[in-house]
């Protein structure tokens, strides 16, 4: 196989913990009980079904929209202060896909401009080919759509496509989509149905790396 495509939070970069903080801390100010139990159901979905969930917690009434522009702050000023956290082995990875020819694509249930923002700023948006974000499809992961769209503008079939994810609920996706998943764990720990779905879990984007190149041979 000569096509991937990567997850971006929690995969290229550690900001799903980011996302986590500011979640967290905005909640902690508004007085909301329960954030730590909710946000880990929302790894890993886009925009419309994190919405859902937030809003069968808090009700109806409940400002989504100004809880998420208040912790879009706090994430963003923290970028602004530190830098955004590429994870380990992401260039030396890209390089070597580069060098090999593969097809890579990116499959991010996070909005375009923020995935866009990320990639330029860490100077790898020309390495992938299609970029595929969760306001294209309605339902983001664990539905299969966004990396259906990602296979399809890659002009491969999915079977012929690896997916590397951090969560279960992009697992899912991958392999309801018919490619094969490379779990490498972000914040939730992998069980048996992880086990099951994945060809194989990784410690980190090195161990990929080496089992891509021992796959190529």
């Amino acid at each position: 196989m000569n096509t991937i495509v990567f997850d971006m939070d929690g995969v290229l970069f550690d900001t799903e913990r980011l996302c986590e903080q500011s979640w967290l801390v905005t909640a902690k100010e508004a007085g909301l009980p329960g954030m730590e139990e909710i946000f880990p159901k929302c790894i890993g979905l886009n925009a419309n079904d994190s919405r859902r969930i937030v809003m069968e917690a808090y009700g109806e009434g409940f400002d989504y929209e100004g809880f998420r522009s208040k912790a879009s702050d706090w994430f963003w000023n923290y970028i602004e202060k530190n830098g955004l956290p590429v994870k380990p082995g992401v260039r030396e990875l890209l390089a070597w896909l580069q060098e090999q020819g593969f097809r890579v694509g990116l499959a991010s249930s996070t909005r375009r401009s923020t995935v866009l923002n990320h990639l330029e700023q860490a100077g790898i948006r020309d390495i992938f080919s299609v970029i595929v974000t969760g306001d294209m499809v309605e339902h983001s992961k664990p539905q299969p759509d966004i990396y259906l769209l990602a296979c399809r503008e890659l002009g491969t079939e999915p079977g012929e496509a690896y997916a590397v994810e951090d969560s279960p609920n992009g697992i899912r996706s991958a392999y309801a989509a018919g490619m094969t998943p490379l779990m490498v764990p972000d914040m939730i720990a992998p069980d048996e149905e992880m086990a099951r779905l994945s060809r194989k879990i990784f410690g980190d984007l090195g161990e990929v790396l080496e089992f891509l190149k021992e796959e190529s041979q």
